[in-house]
């Protein structure tokens, strides 16, 4: 689709001048990940080995290798816009084949790539629109294999995108177990299982692949998780979890957006009973997407916005069936007022809106770093910096515009390097760099209270943004010289 390209471009054009692209935290962490694959102390394969999955990455890594693309995320942008195109096309197929409506086809692809939320992320380098496209992808897929005779296989893409949308994220692994459920029911008796196996076995295999890298690269089959303060009030009450997804969801799309998805919902169920068959429900399926915050709610990890995104990506498909339950000749007047309840209730490119206030989050932390950046700047002596990636990852790529490298730090992808600098860091590391405040701080900064000896050796010499640094004094850390 041209338009979604030229509109996303413009879109991601604005927020680029307004210097929004990198301004959200995990923006930075995806770039950081994808450039660590070749800089590193331990570069290779196992750096996708981590808690994030690792398909955005390994399109990243050979682009970020250009500084610029790293400092800017211009080649992650430019992957995310195509992505959103395909994805979007894809959407609106499966909306025109549904409805035989092209004006519904057109108004829930518009209303959903206007979004205020989609329209930001898929500016950024986050991995949010590859998520979209994929699931959009494998959602037309799946419902073209049920186009096909009973007797006759699937359609070739639909295991395949299932299993890179099982890469990119995981809100894709609850949503691709509940696409290959519904399709499967779709079918009679040993039509069923067979079409379940042939979809199921790709994101199958994707996630066990993922797992096993994990055991590879870490020791273990899934990296630690444990990297927030169990603050949320929803921890331990399925309720609260629910509502704050409800909620979330509500304020990223607005309420005549979440009015239409409901119309739509309710048309899809009544084909669906009428035609006695779970296929025009295959769009539900994207909005298991809501699992993952759910649990991770429950488990009290703190409430962000963005989670709640893939839902507004999941209304899309019903959103077009609740224009096309007007009447024939009155749906280019739905599809318009539809297209403009959107744009009323939550205007595309406002910076007042829900998704872009919370990339500001870590803006003053960001600008309070500066004494930390200036001390590097004038005294970093090319003796590695022992600092945790999962907490300063963002700031690992900030710092590449002083000259710093990856392989300048020694976090926790260096494996064994990393346990054993944990242990006496003055005999490895010439610096030490801690975030002291984010989410409780990080690893370093539990191990700083904890042992008294910890920081033996080290001095203070700069702080601000939560994060402090700490110089080696009298003597330098094993193995480095002069830079």
């Amino acid at each position: 689709m041209p338009a979604v390209l030229l509109i996303g471009a413009a879109a991601a054009w604005y927020f680029a001048g307004l210097g929004l692209t990198l301004s959200h935290y995990d923006a930075r962490g995806h770039l950081t990940v994808a450039r660590r694959v070749t800089d590193s102390l331990t570069p290779g394969w196992r750096q996708f080995g981590a808690l994030w999955l690792p398909l955005p990455h390994i399109l990243n890594a050979i682009p970020v290798r250009w500084i610029w693309n790293y400092q800017t995320g211009f080649s992650a942008v430019v992957i995310n816009l195509l992505a959103m195109a395909l994805g979007l096309g894809a959407l609106a197929r499966l909306v025109a084949r549904q409805t035989n409506s092209m004006w519904a086809a057109l108004g829930a692809a518009m209303v959903v790539l206007l979004n205020p939320a989609v329209l930001y992320l898929q500016s950024t380098p986050m991995s949010e629109p590859l998520l979209f496209a994929f699931c959009w992808l494998a959602l037309d897929a799946a419902d073209r294999t049920l186009d096909a005779p009973e007797s006759a296989g699937t359609h070739p893409a639909a295991g395949p995108l299932l299993a890179m949308a099982v890469l990119t994220r995981y809100e894709a692994w609850p949503v691709a177990a509940a696409l290959v459920t519904i399709a499967a029911a779709s079918r009679t008796g040993r039509d069923r299982a067979r079409l379940f196996l042939r979809l199921a076995v790709w994101p199958a295999t994707a996630a066990a692949v993922f797992l096993l890298l994990g055991r590879l690269a870490l020791g273990r089959w899934l990296a630690d998780a444990a990297f927030f303060t169990a603050d949320n009030p929803a921890a331990h009450h399925p309720m609260v979890a629910a509502m704050q997804i409800l909620r979330g969801y509500v304020d990223l799309a607005g309420w005549p957006f979440a009015g239409l998805t409901a119309i739509g919902l309710v048309a899809g169920a009544g084909v669906a009973w009428t035609r006695r068959s779970s296929r025009p429900l295959l769009p539900l399926a994207l909005a298991a997407a809501a699992a993952v915050p759910f649990v991770a709610f429950l488990d009290g990890h703190p409430f962000r916005i963005r989670y709640m995104a893939p839902l507004v990506a999941a209304s899309g498909a019903f959103i077009g069936l609740a224009i096309a339950a007007a009447p024939r000749r009155w749906r280019p007047i739905a599809a318009a007022a539809c297209v403009a309840l959107a744009l009323w209730s939550r205007p595309p490119l406002s910076l007042q809106a829900p998704m872009v206030l919370e990339a500001h989050r870590e803006r003053p932390a960001q600008l309070g770093r500066g004494p930390v950046t200036a001390a590097l700047a004038a005294h970093y002596d090319g003796t590695p910096i022992l600092a945790s990636m999962s907490a300063l990852g963002h700031y690992m790529q900030e710092t590449s515009r002083i000259g710093l490298q990856l392989h300048d730090f020694l976090n926790e992808g260096n494996g064994d390097l990393w346990q054993i600098a944990l242990q006496a860091p003055r005999h490895h590391v010439g610096w030490i760099l801690i975030e002291e405040s984010a989410e409780g701080g990080d690893q370093l900064a539990a191990l700083s209270r904890k042992d008294p000896h910890f920081l033996n050796g080290f001095a203070r010499v700069a702080s601000g943004g939560g994060a402090a640094l700490y110089q080696l004094q009298g003597q330098r850390a094993e193995g480095k010289g002069q830079r």
